[in-house]
């Protein structure tokens, strides 16, 4: 499973060691120590996967994370120092794909990255499926675009997943145990408070009134599910 890794990462040993345990891997390893030239090494040649960072001088891995979620889908390993579930939280609330907190094993990370990469490709390789139309939501998984009533809503990859599901199967009540599975696969680091920060974000973009939603409901002491049309 070679691929291109971007290394984002201010502490120059830190770095090298993530270089030296990816290379081992078998990837292709760029390395660069702050946020600025990430975005920049991300324009001019694309990874396959981003390891990044979240304190980093210039701009930090929030703000890189932010950045890149208006225009590219490179799946995104943030690593941080900052433990306290908000902060976890916020970094998949901007788009990344799967966080580790520091300290932590370089051994840890080449797995998580091992699963990234196998979950984004097997998504790749998957046949396209049609739109999917509930009401006035359409979903295209060619352009990966979201309309309601004709209008774009930009979501994460995760975001898009997610609403993949409830959109397949109107009416279908999931659990988050299954929401997990479908996001994740059986990584059991991923809480289910994911699914929530996902469905949060899901109704302020498609809701009128998030905190009234039609669209995307709760069923208590279940999950969610997408009213059908």
């Amino acid at each position: 499973m070679n691929a291109h890794v971007l290394v984002a990462e201010d502490d120059p040993k830190q770095a090298e060691l993530l270089r030296r345990y990816l290379e081992h891997e078998g990837h292709r390893v760029s390395v660069v120590h702050d946020g600025r030239a990430a975005l920049d090494e991300i324009r001019h040649c694309p990874p396959d996967l981003l390891v990044l960072d979240v304190m980093m001088p210039r701009v930090d891995g929030l703000d890189v994370c932010r950045i890149l979620r208006r225009d590219s889908e490179v799946p995104v390993l943030m690593v941080t120092a900052r433990s306290t579930e908000d902060d976890l939280l916020l970094g998949l609330d901007l788009g990344a794909d799967d966080y580790l907190t520091k300290p932590y094993s370089p051994r840890e990370l080449a797995a998580r990255v091992r699963t990234l990469l196998r979950r984004t490709r097997s998504t790749a390789a998957r046949p396209v499926a049609p739109s999917l139309r509930v009401g006035d939501l359409l979903l295209d998984p060619v352009r990966h675009e979201v309309t309601v009533a004709g209008a774009p809503v930009v979501c994460t990859p995760g975001e898009f997943a997610l609403l993949s599901a409830f959109a397949a199967e109107p009416g279908r009540v999931f659990s988050r145990d299954l929401l997990l599975r479908r996001l994740h696969g059986l990584d059991s680091y991923i809480t289910c408070r994911t699914v929530d920060v996902h469905v949060m974000n899901l109704r302020r973009k498609i809701e009128a009134n998030p905190r009234r939603p039609v669209r995307l409901l709760t069923v208590y002491g279940i999950g969610y599910k997408l009213a059908d049309g």
